[in-house]
């Protein structure tokens, strides 16, 4: 009699959705409508007063358990009572819809050279696959030790990104939240040092208490759990898990510090099955200069590489300049054992948003989608906007050069979210971003003599800018120069933009040459100065470096809505940006500086924590301690950078043209 009432109850009521719970593999769910109607005409043709169908009928909504352990489906009423095996057909149907709701995975991998372009290709990959309905997540696996990218040097590991959450991660994951306009936390970013730190604390918790712990299984089952466990959390405003996670594994094959991360990729893709996983390996097709022939054997060694240690690549995402010929598909495809429709050829384009469009055109979303058995919940894709994008910015004739006074320029991707930003706001105002690269340390006056054809050039170079960008960054090095280059700004009436250091260096500028204080300087340079305009924040620690600064998504408030920057941001009460950064700017000193025209307009929630600067009688001289940089998206660009490429254009009264509601404003 239960049996026969469950059964009633399994088929009378369903909710559109099964919910996995990912931690002990419980779907908790309702009967199937599909079969209610099946089940009122067994309950007409029966006596309608049988005591079990009444309570069926009563009971419509009961909420039941239906569990799961490898192929096997049962139901309870609840988790004291017997649990039942569900008839064949009920076991199917749930083992398909388990099979559709599961999150799949596509692994990046790269082989021959570092810096082929993995990330680019991961956030191109998932773009296409957005493109076709699917809901998709990211994964960046670093293998380094460092628990985070936080104290790593921009020459080392190029610029540090920021999340909501405050992760300081690697700038990859930057590329993943402009090209699928996700936000993604610090639990995105995998590194060895995170996974390492993890597994002792359990050791020394007793979690593995008796057990020897090992790389295998213990460290390579915790890069299991935290990849399914973080591939569960919606990134992109939803509720339910997302249909696709992209993970990015960095570096090289072969390397040895990722030795563990493939071991237990291997694992996970044996565990899943083919229908859920999903290997693309980037490899490089090098043109020797002298024979003019494109060669395989790098990328032939690279998979033999990769198959040797458990994977087998599913699609060879191919780089080299030039598309690939046909013969060299053939002779990759026969050595490397890739069907020649599943060789992407990935060759240099004008602009990085070309790449999902090469990807869609070698119908790269048709091969994973049927690798993934995704046929069912993916439509053709559709990139319209994105194709606009691409050749909207391919056409453009018109450009506007910008000084970026830095202090890492000899790597361009210390800089890359500020590149990018000031990338989309000029294509949002028609016109290509010309970025004049200054190190500021040779508009110092020292560098006149030490280097002077280097002095000259960066002097010549600036005066020659339509607009004055300084960046943020760390250390005493190259200041002077960057004071130089805002008084130059501030005197000349050129647009100007301080982000983090660029707002403190103003502000020590003005302190030096307009209010007469010679010393003024930041705590940072100078701990000595009696005159600390910019000073450490008490709340942060002075004794460790890693994980301690103000970060994260941080709201200020505006203090004058008729403000310049207000008005840029739509004009809304407050705005929500990323920060990072230890040093503020001296409250004490704030009256003096606003008498002399140096304006505060915005604030945190205290009132005491200067967040924005704006000088009067100056078309564009704007600072603010946040980092804009990190929430500009294609489509929507930071108002910060398009105002500032709008004052250089001399369009800055034209602020119709900056998007209300931009990135990072709040209502």
């Amino acid at each position: 009699m239960i049996r026969c009432v469950l059964y009633r109850l399994l088929s009378i009521e369903i909710t559109q959705r099964i919910f996995l719970h990912r931690t002990n593999m419980e779907y908790v769910g309702f009967a199937s409508r599909a079969l209610q109607s099946q089940a009122h005409k067994k309950q007409r043709r029966s006596n309608s007063n049988n005591s079990s169908c009444q309570f069926a009928t009563r009971a419509a909504s009961y909420r039941l358990r239906l569990s799961y352990s490898p192929g096997i489906y049962s139901v309870q009423a609840n988790p004291t009572s017997r649990a039942l095996p569900l008839p064949p057909t009920m076991a199917a149907a749930a083992a398909e819809e388990e099979g559709r709701l599961a999150t799949k995975y596509v692994l990046i991998t790269g082989g021959v050279v570092s810096g082929l372009g993995k990330g680019v290709t991961a956030s191109s990959v998932g773009v296409v696959l957005k493109s076709c309905g699917l809901r998709v997540t990211c994964i960046k696996i670093d293998p380094y030790l460092n628990t985070d990218a936080g104290t790593m040097s921009p020459f080392e590991h190029g610029e540090v990104f920021v999340l909501d959450d405050g992760g300081e991660v690697d700038l990859d994951l930057g590329n993943y939240e402009r090209f699928l306009d996700v936000t993604l936390t610090r639990e995105n970013n995998i590194t060895t040092g995170k996974i390492y730190q993890s597994v002792i604390e359990k050791e020394r918790k007793g979690d593995y208490l008796g057990k020897t712990v090992q790389v295998v299984p213990h460290v390579t089952d915790e890069i299991k759990n935290w990849i399914q466990s973080v591939s569960s959390v919606p990134v992109d405003g939803q509720t339910r898990p997302a249909d696709v996670c992209v993970i990015e594994l960095g570096g090289t094959v072969g390397d040895i510090e990722s030795m563990p991360f493939i071991e237990a990729l291997r694992q996970l893709s044996f565990s899943l099955g083919k229908d859920n996983f999903c290997l693309i390996h980037v490899s490089l097709v090098p043109v020797l200069g002298v024979v003019g022939e494109q060669k395989t054997k790098p990328t032939q060694h690279s998979v033999r590489e990769l198959r040797a240690l458990g994977l087998t690549p599913d699609l060879l995402a191919c780089r080299s300049a030039q598309p690939l010929i046909g013969s060299v598909k053939e002779k990759l495809s026969q050595f490397c054992h890739v069907p020649v429709e599943n060789i992407l050829d990935i060759h240099d384009v004008p602009n990085i948003w070309h790449v999902p469009l090469i990807l869609r055109n070698q119908k790269a979303h048709e091969a994973i989608i049927k690798q993934l058995n995704l046929a069912r919940s993916a439509g053709p894709p559709v990139l319209r906007d994105w194709t606009q994008m691409a050749e909207s910015y391919d056409n453009l004739s018109n450009s506007v050069k910008i000084a970026l006074v830095g202090k890492y320029n000899n790597l361009t991707d210390s800089y890359l979210s500020v590149v990018k930003a000031l990338l989309h706001s000029s294509v949002a105002c028609s016109l290509k971003p010309s970025i004049q690269w200054v190190a500021a340390s040779d508009l110092e006056d020292a560098a006149a003599t030490s280097a002077p054809d280097a002095h000259a050039k960066a002097w010549e170079t600036l005066k020659d800018s339509s607009c004055i960008l300084i960046p943020g960054g760390f250390g005493d090095r190259g200041i002077s120069g960057m004071i130089l280059a805002a008084k130059y700004a501030r005197e000349n009436k050129v647009p100007y933009l301080g982000i983090c250091l660029g707002m403190q260096i103003s502000v020590i500028e003005m302190s030096r040459h307009v209010l007469g204080l010679g010393d003024a300087d930041s705590e940072e340079f100078n701990t000595d100065t009696p005159d600390r305009v910019v000073m450490y924040m008490p709340e942060v620690s002075k004794t460790h470096m890693g994980n301690t600064m103000r970060l994260g998504c941080r709201r200020t408030f505006f203090h004058k809505p008729d403000s310049l920057t207000s008005k840029m941001y739509g004009s809304p009460p407050h705005v929500d940006e990323r920060h990072r950064h230890r040093y503020e700017v001296n409250p004490s000193f704030v009256p003096m500086l606003e008498k002399a025209g140096l304006q505060f307009v915005g604030c945190d929630e205290s009132g005491n924590r200067m967040e924005i600067v704006e000088l009067q009688d100056h078309p564009f001289y704007i600072g603010v301690q946040y980092h804009p940089e990190f929430k500009s998206r294609p489509r929507r660009p930071s108002p910060p950078f398009t105002g500032l490429i709008l004052a250089a254009t001399e369009h800055i009264r034209t602020l119709a043209n900056i998007s209300n509601g931009g990135a990072g404003a709040s209502e």
